[in-house]
């Protein structure tokens, strides 16, 4: 009889928790707030927890956006820590009291990592928002699949747009940009997280927007008329395809998977060699979101848009900012 593999020690268990919350930076989070925190106890624990200084009070009042970028961060750090050969247990919204105490992640043993989560932990580090044009080129069925089993295996759900459904997205979009722009509170938020001094390590700088240009659905204006470092290029996003991740309800356990699934579809996207882009305009403000839930036929709650195809531009997109881990990442133990 073979002899049981010994659980990790203390220190290695520490130390993998460590690494799992510093690769969950990668993340993407909506104006790329980062809005977590992450703390690893003694017992071994390590806790996700949501930043409420960094939640968008104008933009997302209501903190499905935070939620879900939360999410995204869960799944980096699940993903780290598969990839590095444990197995987790997670409870989500573990103490009924603190709303911000989003998860508890702890080590329970050994595994063996899939190769799905293997390919998904090595695009981490390619991903980026790309909101240039994309080309002519059909995203292939087989991997609108493969996306749509990866967001069903994290608890979520996928809705692919049908042609005949482009001009009500392309609409809801519009709408919620233009009703957004007229507001004097969002355009200073928007400006508050599009004008970071470069030692905050977060925001959206002007060196990943685009500069407008005519799309099949719009694209958020990030610099409010200034000067974008990126030309849309010259495709048409005719080939893009557009998928709405939804859940059962708007709750916030829901929107917290639906940050799980986002990441695992993101990052098979691009380890498909897709180029990505959320879209959360639509998602924003109350009556862009019932058109969005009209398309879904009122089967779920739609958390966000997604664009994924091939972008016409190859040329490489520079990287967005990420904090440090020690402005993340605390020990209720500092030795």
């Amino acid at each position: 009889m073979t002899a049981p593999h010994p659980g990790p020690e203390p220190t290695e268990v520490r130390s993998a928790l460590a690494a799992a919350a510093e690769y969950a930076l990668f993340a993407p989070s909506v104006f790329n707030t980062q809005p977590w925190r992450w703390r690893i106890s003694s017992g071994g624990v390590l806790a996700l927890r949501a930043d409420a200084g960094r939640q968008l009070h104008r933009t997302d009042p209501h903190r499905r956006l935070l939620l879900v970028s939360c999410g995204a961060a869960l799944h980096h750090a699940r993903l780290a820590l598969a990839v590095a050969g444990y197995r987790t247990e997670v409870v989500r919204f573990p103490d009924d009291t603190d709303p911000d105490l989003l998860a508890e992640i702890t080590i329970v043993g050994r595994q063996d990592p899939d190769p799905e989560q293997l390919r998904q932990h090595q695009a981490a580090g390619r991903r980026r928002t790309d909101r240039r044009a994309f080309d002519d080129r059909p995203v292939p069925e087989t991997i609108l699949h493969r996306l749509r089993r990866v967001a069903e295996a994290e608890g979520a759900f996928l809705h692919l747009v049908r042609p005949d459904q482009m001009p009500m997205l392309a609409v809801a979009t519009a709408n919620a940009a233009a009703a957004e722009l007229e507001d004097p509170a969002y355009r200073s938020e928007l400006r508050q997280w599009t004008t970071r001094p470069s030692e905050r390590r977060d925001g959206v700088p002007a060196s990943v927007a685009v500069r407008p240009a005519p799309r099949r659905v719009p694209i958020r204006d990030h610099t409010l008329g200034g000067d974008p470092g990126l030309e849309a290029g010259p495709g048409t996003d005719r080939g893009a395809a557009y998928l709405i991740l939804f859940g059962r309800g708007d709750t916030p356990t829901g929107l917290l998977t639906g940050g799980e699934a986002l990441s695992a579809l993101l990052l098979t996207a691009v380890a498909e060699g897709l180029a990505t882009a959320p879209l959360s305009d639509p998602i924003e403000l109350d009556w862009p979101r019932w058109l969005l839930r009209n398309l879904l036929a009122d089967v779920g709650e739609p958390y966000l848009v997604v664009r994924v195809g091939f972008c016409a531009d190859s040329s490489p997109l520079p990287g967005t900012p990420r904090r440090q881990p020690a402005d993340v990442i605390e020990y209720t133990d500092p030795t």
